[in-house]
């Protein structure tokens, strides 16, 4: 049984995530159903349901609940008979309301306004290829970035504020050291790596097909058909509601089976570790993800360390083949090496694994400079040109293949970028500690076995929800930090 006092926290905490779960569906709407002229008034619901979320929050409910179980000037632990996964609970809703306590109101709803609206506006500017028409829009959500980061607070730097929100405790100045390391290894063995393949067999690939092959794997890599379902949308996304509601999206492309199947399966790795979060805690912390490091390493585990490996296919490219008959003369070999290949290319989402994280170094570097007034937005299509000719040899014709193509910026996510990197590190690490635990792994995929995998997973990392930091949850698992060492050397074997 739970502690009296923890529970009473629990249930004052409980209105602030029903809320943001109604937020959360508005704005799966707004990418999936929504009609566009609807904009203007789901903008207006989404900032009054932010203002109402902000005020349970920082409620004097919460906090005179919250008071009972950790003192928040000193973050000590008030009662002896905690258990250590509420103690864990107490220290991270201390740190979330004190986060909240220092962003106003007011400014709250605002951002969620002008991100709501700044969404639409990017996805028409991508659409017709428009930067200008959504430059004013971003130009705002920077500006308003910087005030979010002086509200929040930082020791050195204003890009540490906005980090912190997506990647506790991780501060610019790892993230340069980490990135300054993998810049020249990966723009080596990009050149290294890079060879022809053949191609894949003209399309179309029908779109519902697609769809039927999408929704099929979504449910064998342990999705309960009950508690998911898949739409389309202009960039795929997973919006967890709760750990039984969850919504997946993809993006459909008739020439190309691979960007679905690799969505479907990037976006399915986040869906099943929000549905492995203990539900008998839900509104805690310890039915939260970590950290969104953590969480792409679970979305890049299943999309590329399971997704790109050969025993995957071995059983899935004759599924495959059933589905769409032009496969039948192209062999699993070529597919797989048309699979892996490695050439850079301007798409974020369907890059390759070598090159992936180049994407992600050019985000964090600009978007760095942004906020600190070094870059200018009106300048960003040239600076991102530049940065892509720089490190990947290539340069975009348009600006919807260059700066336009990513929904995070318009989203206000500023410092989510880095995080994605951070997910290819730790999901090799944990892969390396998996594969020793299950060296028969490869046979059991190749075979048709993926609930294994799932299982580990949500052993090792799904049920803990925020009881661990990061840092620790590696360390627990692995036996090491944090370290870039299996990613190079998972990379290097690969494909060298």
């Amino acid at each position: 049984m739970p502690h009296p006092d923890f529970e009473a926290c629990l249930n004052a905490a409980m209105p602030a995530r029903i809320l943001r779960s109604v937020e959360g569906l508005l704005g799966w709407d707004q990418e999936t159903h929504m009609p566009k002229g609807a904009i203007e008034s789901r903008s207006m619901q989404k900032e009054y349901l932010a203002g109402l979320c902000h005020k349970e929050q920082t409620s004097p409910q919460f906090e005179s609940a919250l008071k009972k179980l950790i003192d928040l000037d000193t973050g000590k632990i008030l009662i002896h008979d905690l258990s250590p996964e509420e103690g864990a609970a107490a220290r991270e809703w201390r740190l979330d309301f004190i986060k909240q306590h220092k962003l106003p109101s007011s400014f709250v709803q605002r951002w969620t306004k002008i991100c709501s609206e700044a969404t639409h506006a990017w996805s028409i500017s991508r659409e017709n290829n428009d930067f200008k028409t959504f430059a004013p829009h971003l130009n705002a959500i920077i500006n308003m970035a910087k005030e979010r980061s002086e509200h929040l607070g930082y020791e050195k730097h204003p890009y540490d504020a906005l980090l912190d929100e997506y990647e506790p405790l991780a501060k610019t100045e790892q993230i340069d050291n980490l990135f300054a390391e993998l810049k020249p290894f990966l723009i080596d063995l990009t050149k290294k790596a890079s060879r022809s393949t053949k191609e894949l067999p003209t399309g179309p690939y029908p779109r519902s097909a697609q769809i039927q092959f999408a929704t099929d794997l979504m449910f064998d890599i342990g999705l309960d058909p009950h508690h998911v379902r898949l739409d389309v949308s202009s960039h795929p996304f997973c919006m967890d509601l709760h750990p039984t509601d969850l919504r997946l999206t993809t993006h459909i492309s008739e020439d190309n089976p691979i960007q679905n199947i690799s969505a479907v399966m990037h976006e399915g790795g986040h869906g099943l570790y929000e549905t492995g979060l203990p539900p008998k805690f839900y509104g805690s912390p310890l039915s939260e993800a970590i950290s969104l490091g953590i969480h792409e390493s679970q979305s890049r585990f299943w999309e590329v360390l399971i997704g790109q490996g050969r025993p995957f296919w071995e059983c899935y490219y004759p599924k495959m083949q059933e589905s769409f008959s032009q496969l039948n003369t192209f062999s699993l070999d070529d597919f797989y090496q048309r699979l892996n290949r490695v050439e850079p290319s301007f798409i974020r989402v369907h890059a390759d694994e070598v090159t992936y994280t180049l994407h992600v170094i050019i985000r964090f570097e600009l978007e760095k400079d942004l906020i600190t007034g070094k870059l200018n937005v009106n300048d960003l299509p040239e600076a991102w040109n530049a940065k892509m000719q720089d490190y990947l040899g290539i340069t975009p014709s348009t600006d919807s293949e260059g700066c336009l193509q990513d929904i995070h910026w318009s989203s206000g996510f500023i410092g989510y970028f880095p995080t994605y990197a951070l997910g290819n590190l730790y999901s090799a690490q944990f892969f390396a500690t998996f594969t020793k635990t299950h060296p028969d792994y490869a046979a059991r995929i190749a075979a048709g076995d993926l609930k294994f995998i799932r299982a580990w997973l949500l052993e090792n990392i799904h049920r803990h929800g925020r009881h661990y930091t990061a840092s620790e949850l590696i360390q627990n698992v692995t036996g090491s930090p944090l370290s870039s060492d299996s990613y190079k050397q998972y990379l290097t074997e690969k494909y060298l």
